[in-house]
């Protein structure tokens, strides 16, 4: 749409992970040394990992179409949610070895596969297995793919295998139980996101591939673009693409900082907050909060404030035991003053740091501590969940959240999302509760949020089939507690095995989850607000700060 508006031949920000558009920054040419060196050595392993968006799967490609040796026979694997049974299947089909019958026989797959190795190899060719994604192979997968690697002649193994994922393919293979496997990789390296004068080089070089002669982002908006995508590829394409699309429909050729921070708040990427060295921001005396709450009055034309006036906890603790009681947030905010008035004024309280203390006190956390917030939360047995979601996904978890509202001129605010009651959605903005329809709030929401939970054991692990750990036993007691029908025997077993699987599908089912069978955190936070004691603050009823 806009590419011959910029003088372009295509679109320089797609995601799509072409080979072509592959900026080789220094931490990008490391990388792909290290799978050059997997493709050319025998044997073993190459680990390769990143947060998401950082490029392995561009360098993966670029291996495969342009660094690949000659004498190579390759098999890839891009989605490894498969049994045991499955991956050397797919192994199999992908070399073009015939899957011997009958085909439930793993031992028959193997020795197919080993007959099929021996010959490439006296033909003088190599084998590459390359798996993507490879932070979702179940723990007897990886077993499978250790045994692979016995596949040797008296020299050198028959079989290379490259695995490529996100950084928790490394504390996977971090666990005790596949030390084994993690014994025989080779080469690790871990993928980086790029500096801020490597994003501005990144930009010019998409740009120039696609064709671009002249300036199209100006330097004060490749600071902002690498400020809101901290240095990561793929939201970086994401926000270039959204803010040369803003910058057309406005006739403007060159795209500046206020069109980069627009185009972040419209994308669907996911936040990432502040964490400088001291998170909690210093108290708002109580002159000040009265002056934000007196503002919003302020904004209507209508007179003299009406006698229900909001009042910040501050300034209510300030005034004589004889004072009038405090009006309920539902009863003090008034329809004619708007949320974004609101906002407006709140500007220099509604922070990250300010919404995440007030979120800790409500869970009855002090929040002074010169930690990150979440790495403080961690330390006492709790866990932040930052994600994306929809006003029912929020309900249905049933905590208190920080959300992150954007205004009308595209700059973000964080308030505290402390109860929904009806089509009522309580929220703390600087100190301050006010009340607003939930549609209201969802105008100015696009899914951003954090909250926090206490995951079982004091640990957030992601549970996944063929998984051991002690959260699986939490697991099985949690479901059987909620309702019989997920109950999944023997409750003492500490294996996440297919039969529990399929409860935790029929719990997913029934809560209106994502039906995967896999017990991530979402599915967790829901198993522990179906349990959760009287005292753990709920979005279902109003929320102080504890004491």
């Amino acid at each position: 749409m806009y590419s011959s508006f910029f003088g372009l031949n295509e679109k320089p920000f797609s995601i799509t992970p072409d080979p072509r558009y592959l900026f080789m920054s220094a931490r990008h040419g490391e990388a792909l040394a290290h799978l050059v060196y997997g493709v050319t050595e025998s044997g073993g392993f190459i680990q390769l990992t990143g947060e998401v968006g950082t490029g392995k799967t561009t360098l993966c490609r670029t291996l495969l179409l342009n660094r690949m040796p000659g004498n190579a026979n390759v098999a890839v694997v891009l989605n490894p949610q498969l049994s045991a049974h499955e991956f050397l299947e797919s192994i199999c089909e992908e070399l073009g070895v015939a899957v011997p019958q009958p085909r439930d026989s793993i031992k028959a797959l193997i020795d197919a596969l080993n007959r099929h190795l021996l010959a490439a190899h006296a033909a003088g060719r190599r084998t590459i297995l390359v798996v993507d994604e490879a932070q979702n192979l179940a723990p007897d997968v990886l077993e499978e793919v250790r045994l692979l690697t016995n596949l040797e002649t008296s020299k050198q193994k028959l079989l290379q295998i490259i695995l490529i994922g996100q950084p928790e393919l490394r504390e996977l293979l971090a666990r005790n139980d596949l030390r084994q496997l993690a014994q025989r990789i080779t080469g690790r390296y871990h993928l980086e996101p790029l500096s801020r004068e490597e994003t501005s080089q990144y930009i010019e070089h998409r740009l120039q591939v696609a064709g671009a002669l002249g300036e199209v982002f100006d330097p004060g908006a490749k600071r902002t673009v690498f400020r809101l995508s901290k240095g990561i590829p793929r939201l970086i394409n994401v926000i270039c693409d959204r803010a040369l699309l803003g910058a057309y429909s406005q006739g403007k050729r060159v795209v500046n900082a206020r069109l980069v921070r627009r185009a972040a708040m419209e994308i669907s990427g996911e936040p990432n907050l502040k964490q400088g060295r001291r998170w909690i921001v210093p108290a708002v005396g109580a002159a000040a909060l009265l002056v934000l709450a007196t503002g919003f009055w302020s904004l209507s034309d209508r007179g003299p404030a009406p006698e229900k006036q909001m009042q910040p906890a501050a300034a209510v603790a300030a005034e004589p035991v004889a004072a009038e009681p405090v009006e309920t947030a539902e009863a003090i905010a008034e329809p004619y003053v708007t949320l974004a008035d609101q906002l407006a004024i709140a500007e220099q309280l509604s922070t990250e740091e300010a919404a995440l203390a007030e979120l800790f006190a409500i869970w009855g956390i002090d929040p002074t501590t010169t930690m990150p917030a979440c790495n403080y939360a961690i330390t006492l047995g709790y866990s932040c969940l930052r994600n994306r979601s929809s006003w029912l996904g929020l309900r249905q978890l049933d905590h208190p959240a920080v959300l992150e509202l954007v205004d009308n001129s595209g700059h973000p605010h964080h308030v505290v999302l402390t109860s929904i009651a009806a089509d009522q959605a309580q929220l703390s903005i600087g100190g301050v509760a006010v009340s607003h329809p939930g549609a209201a709030v969802a105008e100015m929401w696009y899914g951003n949020y954090l909250l926090l939970w206490r995951p079982p054991n004091g640990v957030a692990v992601s549970l996944i089939p063929g998984i051991r750990d002690d959260n699986v036993v939490w697991l099985r007691a949690s479901l059987a507690a909620i309702d019989p029908r997920y109950r999944a025997e023997p409750l003492s077993s500490d294996t996440y095995d297919q039969e529990l699987q399929q409860r935790v599908r029929e719990f997913q089912r029934d809560q209106r989850l994502d039906v995967d069978g896999l017990a991530g955190q979402q599915t967790q936070i829901v198993v522990n607000t179906l349990l959760a004691p009287a005292d753990t603050p709920r979005l279902s009823a109003p929320q102080t700060a504890q004491e």
